[in-house]
């Protein structure tokens, strides 16, 4: 599998969030979520941001070259989401 180039203020995000997250995917692509919406799976990649981690699904993996802070969570975007009705 090729190299994932993250994009270092996603690194801090996470590293300053409290919390883990995930790159999965949205009904508009990749987004990233807390764990706690989007638990990570053991195919998962994991990417070390300081005391927590950003974890990659393996099926975004595939088609990702570059995470970036635009992929960051929207709450508007997640309501329009038929994926999230339950939140």
């Amino acid at each position: 599998m090729r190299e994932i180039l993250v994009d270092p203020e996603v690194i801090e995000f996470v590293k300053n969030s409290g919390q883990d997250y995930r790159v999965s995917t949205d009904c508009s692509g990749p987004v990233i979520l807390p764990t706690e919406i989007k638990p990570p799976k053991d195919t998962d990649l994991k990417v070390r941001a300081g005391e927590h981690t950003l974890f990659i699904s393996r099926v975004q993996a595939r088609y990702l070259e570059h995470v970036t802070m635009g992929m960051i969570y929207d709450p508007a975007r997640m309501a329009s989401c038929v994926m999230y009705e339950d939140l």
